[in-house]
């Protein structure tokens, strides 16, 4: 029951974490961290993703433009980039180090400890991974609150809201933390009790006297 369970335990947290990491490669890449929408002209929206803005309407469709300079751009927008390229690359080790340390895997049978330490790093990694996606994303989230509510503009100007992707980024951001958390939770899990009518080399080396004295006690 307690391998199933820890099998279970691997393969939930393994999904989960897989879905994370997708999720998180897709938030990085959509246009639409912020949505302006224009009361003046309701068939016109702009969106703001981490390297393009784009702007939609009815007639002319979607039309992108990429940003020139990466030094140029909102502090928020770039301390995003380099954290969700982060984030991605620890999600891959973490996948990747976690694969090679499920029960499932016929590599490394006889290396339990190994294969525990294994699950304990992907875990790690993919917990770290997850905290990364989730910082820019609520950075960007907090940012777009303040500007929305802040007295000195306007009110006729605009105001920028969260778009699809931040929604997105916190959905991957939490599934990272809770696949990462069940794979060390699965690692640090008590190993399986031997299966009964599988015997050890000891005990054979045990057994084998016995049988050539023709007596079961082994203190004969």
């Amino acid at each position: 029951m307690a391998l199933v369970f820890r099998t279970a335990t691997q393969s939930v947290g393994l999904s989960l974490s897989l879905l994370g990491w997708v999720l998180s490669i897709i938030t990085m890449y959509l246009p639409h961290w912020r949505n302006l929408n224009l009361d003046l002209n309701e068939m016109e929206n702009w969106t703001m993703g981490l390297w393009k803005t784009c702007v939609i309407q009815e007639e002319v469709g979607r039309q992108c433009k990429d940003f020139d300079s990466f030094l140029a751009l909102p502090t928020e927008l770039r301390i995003s980039r380099i954290l969700m390229f982060l984030s991605n690359g620890l999600g891959f080790l973490g996948l990747l180090v976690s694969g090679f340390g499920l029960d499932c895997l016929r590599i490394g049978e006889r290396q339990q400890d190994l294969k525990r330490r294994l699950l304990v790093l992907g875990g790690i990694l993919l917990w770290t991974s997850g905290v990364t996606a989730l910082i820019p994303v609520s950075w960007v989230a907090h940012m777009t609150v303040q500007e929305f509510w802040d007295d000195s503009m306007p009110e006729i100007v605009p105001r920028w809201e969260f778009g699809e992707a931040l929604f997105l980024g916190w959905s991957a951001g939490l599934c990272l933390l809770l696949g990462g958390c069940l794979l060390h939770c699965a690692a640090c899990s008590v190993s399986a009790p031997r299966v009964p009518g599988h015997y050890t080399v000891a005990d054979m080396q045990t057994q084998c006297p016995c049988l050539e004295n023709g007596t079961t006690d082994p203190k004969v």
